[in-house]
């Protein structure tokens, strides 16, 4: 069995089971009560001290749902190794301090078809976008298999196809990640970051650019396939780093956003 180790285990979040257990257990409980739960989500992928509050606001919608999720498509931006296109992994599992999470690997396997997607495990290997949503995943649902997409140089349209292909019914979530705008003031983060919410909510994907979110090529498609199926998406949280930790002078932003598939 191939695993892929985790790389940012002890910097964006405890590498210790324990305290990682308390810390996602503490910013849960720090989320709205959760209702129904979402098809896809939208959260931030920063280190836990910065952008964790925000990513429980996301991933605490899953807690009436657990029992019928059985896989998680989770596709996030390319941040250390360059793509062409959207890379699968060829490994069967991913490990964090809580434990390994299989790979669909039937699923990863039938999307190998599509001119754009790239089996490699480079891109994944030191990535944190998808990583720091796993923890969260493990603690609330109760078993579920994995499909993990590294995006890079690619077209929403791919991004929404990939989708498309994965979408399945109330089995399948789909995570989005990704922060919004990078190491601005305070204030123009805030206007900026505004804009984006705004976009996102009336589905306007052809509005993001790279300096809206890292992950503007994942959100921009899975905002054209929300908004073919009629699904909408709801605003749970809206910050930035200045918010959190660190100061105000050069911040990042983050979102978490819901979308229903009651809505369809």
């Amino acid at each position: 069995m191939k695993v892929r180790s985790p790389a940012v285990a002890g910097l964006f979040y405890p590498a210790d089971t324990e305290r990682l257990q308390a810390e996602i257990s503490r910013l849960i409980s720090t989320a709205a009560v959760a209702g129904y739960p979402p098809k896809a989500l939208i959260a931030p992928h920063a280190g836990y001290a910065y952008s964790g509050r925000v990513a429980a606001a996301a991933f605490a919608t899953l807690r009436d749902g657990m029992r019928a999720i059985e896989r998680v498509v989770v596709i996030g931006p390319a941040h250390y190794v360059h793509v062409h296109g959207i890379a699968v992994p060829t490994v069967d599992m991913f490990e964090t301090p809580l434990g390994h999470v299989p790979v669909d690997r039937n699923a990863v396997s039938a999307l190998a078809s599509l001119p754009f997607v790239i089996c490699a495990d480079a891109p994944h290997a030191p990535e944190h976008a998808l990583e720091v949503e796993l923890p969260f995943l493990q603690t609330l649902l109760s078993s579920f298999e994995l499909i993990p997409l590294v995006i890079g140089n690619a077209r929403p349209q791919d991004a929404a196809e990939v989708l498309g292909r994965l979408w399945g019914g109330p089995e399948t979530l789909i995570v989005v990640s990704s922060d919004l705008s990078h190491y601005h003031d305070y204030a123009t983060a805030q206007r900026l970051d505004a804009d984006t919410a705004a976009a996102i909510e009336r589905d306007d994907w052809a509005a993001l650019g790279p300096q809206d979110a890292c992950g503007f090529v994942a959100v921009a498609g899975l905002l054209m396939e929300t908004s073919r199926r009629h699904l909408k998406a709801r605003r749970l949280s809206l910050c930035n780093s200045g918010d959190t930790a660190g100061p105000r002078t050069r911040v990042v932003g983050y979102g978490a956003w819901r979308f229903d598939a009651a809505a369809g």
